[in-house]
């Protein structure tokens, strides 16, 4: 594995330019199926993941439903990919009507082993511009990992923290799951086709997005502080929340009001995500 790791950083530093025309569909879309009403014409926090959508040909499309590797990001090895956190930096929000050019750059590729087996991580940096004016910078991660073997034991799950300040029950069912991967064209089979993620892939149920959850608990500040604005967030993906279990984000202020930690549970208790945003 590390002589295809030591193939892989050819792709470091690799870059891809995409532009996108912000439009209101998108906006009105998510919100309709968050049950959010979005009056306005910002784009919240991490709702950029709505626009700048990779296309690729249907013919390109592996088992898993994810576009080929190896054009952008790079091939790596192993059959299973996931977010698995990111670091974004808001400098100014995203409007309707703009037209923005997000540059994406290959910053780092990093092999580990951990319980479940082989791990490859490959951090890519985002920017975001309109104008010449920065919008947004984003570091986002993603974890290739190898198939369980069929004898694997469960990684023991860790139970949520306790004492939240805010909560709110989320019922992430089929349908929400369906229009989340249709908004951002996401093709990976885990999200909506119940028979590849529990048969194939081995999972209980449909996998609810990371990004979904993610912007839940950018969203939960939003509701319990309308009037704070989000400088920078940071989340980590911990453990897969499943689809037809509702689950909880939370998030707790600090004492001066300048951070939030935020984290989402499981119907189990168990931690499935955890973040931390900074509002001003």
């Amino acid at each position: 594995m590390s002589d295809v790791i030591e193939k892989l950083d050819d792709w470091l530093g690799a870059e891809q330019v995409a532009k996108d025309h912000i439009t209101a569909f998108p906006l009105a879309a998510l919100a309709a199926t968050l049950n959010r009403e979005e009056t306005g014409d910002t784009i919240p926090p991490l709702w950029h993941w709505l626009y700048f959508l990779p296309i690729s040909p249907l013919s390109e499309a592996g088992p898993d439903g994810h576009a080929r590797r190896g054009d952008f990001l790079p091939p790596v090895p192993l059959p299973r990919r996931m977010w698995a956190g990111g670091r974004l930096t808001f400098h100014a929000p995203l409007k309707v009507g703009e037209h923005a050019t997000r540059t994406s750059t290959i910053a780092n590729i990093e092999e580990k082993t951990g319980r479940s087996g082989r791990l490859v991580f490959v951090t890519v940096q985002n920017t975001i511009e309109v104008d010449g004016q920065l919008k947004l910078e984003e570091e986002h991660d993603i974890v290739y990992r190898d198939a369980p073997p069929a004898d694997a034991r469960p990684q023991r799950p860790q139970l949520a923290p306790e004492g939240e300040t805010w909560s709110r029950t989320i019922d992430a069912d089929a349908v929400m799951l369906f229009r989340y991967s249709a908004l951002t064209f996401n093709s990976h089979r885990i999200h909506y086709d119940q028979p590849y993620a529990t048969q194939v892939e081995g999972y209980p149920g449909l996998v609810v997005h990371g990004p979904l959850i993610a912007t839940l608990l950018a969203d939960l500040v939003r509701r319990e502080q309308p009037e704070a604005t989000l400088q920078s967030f940071a989340y980590k993906a911990l453990r897969p929340t499943f689809a037809g279990q509702p689950f909880k984000v939370c998030g707790a202020p600090s004492t001066d009001g300048k951070t939030v930690e935020l984290w989402a549970k499981d119907h189990e208790g168990f931690l499935t995500m955890r973040a931390t945003a900074a509002i001003g």
